[in-house]
């Protein structure tokens, strides 16, 4: 069975993770956002796809589902003594050397791509991981500070100021211009069934289907389209996912999100069963709906989500 998944950071990362499991002879393609990359101290740093690759390689911090385990901060100390920041965004002493390589690797000339194919032969995670486009895409936030409305980037709005102020639009920067990546719409054409993991629907999978060429593939890829929500009694299972969401008028329920991706995208969709009652709405907007436990309380029951939403795939094709 040829897997296509959509990922985001940590919640894409740990439902892999979970989907290894469950399907463990799958061959799997993860097609990872990377409209949270950003420029910092001259290196390029690529959280999402960087969470796949170390929570599947076995390096990642499990406490905090991002950075490296074993973590020291000695280069982020130095730096601060030197007066250079910024300070907000935690980049570790092991984490800068993935940085270090990638960078150095795009200033020899070689796309992003094969640069993620390479840190990879390190990590085998397990999965083919694929950035959504070589090209530079940022997300960006307009929010209103000290009265003045201004435009940062996502890492800035999520991590500095944790989403504390309202998100007034959301524009993934370059989307428009950007190409899918070599191997991205050939693994799409080729798949069986394609996942959307309870990833960000705005900044994570939906900066992913705003590079040209992606949705339109998926949508006539002609195999089973499941999502699993991220939204569980009416809020972020983790995150601040509902900041995002409004900025983009759609309300923070599960099945709001459904309609948000549409039934011309989506076959099926997974809730949790505290939003059983959202099962009629979905369904009522011509995506199949069920559900089910989606809280990733541990491997096992992540597993058994990924289990969740493949018998919801093949019900979809039967």
């Amino acid at each position: 069975m040829r897997i296509v998944v959509l990922a985001g950071g940590i919640g894409g990362a740990r439902f892999l993770r979970g989907l290894q499991q469950a399907a463990p002879e799958a061959d799997v393609t993860v097609i990872g956002n990377t409209g949270d990359d950003i420029h910092l101290f001259g290196l390029k740093v690529c959280p999402d796809l960087d969470t796949v690759m170390y929570t599947l390689g076995g390096g990642i911090n499990e406490e905090q589902g991002w950075g490296r385990t074993d973590e020291s901060f000695h280069v982020k100390e130095e730096l601060a003594a030197y007066g250079v920041g910024p300070e907000w965004f935690g980049l570790g002493d092991r984490d800068f050397a993935t940085h270090i390589v990638r960078t150095q690797m795009l200033a020899a000339g070689y796309p992003l791509s094969a640069v993620t194919e390479a840190l990879c032969t390190r990590w085998n995670p397990g999965v083919r991981l694929l950035p959504m486009s070589d090209d530079r895409v940022e997300t960006h936030v307009a929010v209103e500070l000290d009265g003045e409305r201004k435009v940062i980037h996502f890492q800035e709005y999520w991590v500095k100021l944790r989403a504390s102020v309202a998100a007034e639009a959301v524009v993934p920067v370059g989307a428009e211009q950007a190409k899918p990546a070599p191997g991205v719409l050939e693994a799409i054409a080729a798949a069986d069934v394609i996942l959307f993991p309870p990833s960000n629907p705005v900044v994570s999978v939906g900066t992913i289907l705003a590079v040209p060429g992606i949705r339109e593939a998926i949508a006539e890829a002609g195999v089973p389209v499941v999502g699993l929500s991220p939204i569980v009694g009416n809020a972020p299972v983790r995150g601040m996912a509902d900041k995002v969401l409004a900025a983009v008028g759609v309300e923070a329920s599960a099945a709001a999100v459904a309609e948000h991706y549409g039934s011309g995208l989506l076959d099926g969709w997974l809730v949790d069963t505290v939003d059983a009652d959202a099962v009629g709405a979905v369904e009522a907007a011509g995506i199949r709906c069920r559900a089910v436990p989606l809280m990733m309380t541990d491997t096992g029951a992540t597993a058994e989500m990924a289990r969740q939403a493949l018998a919801l795939a093949e019900e979809v094709r039967a």
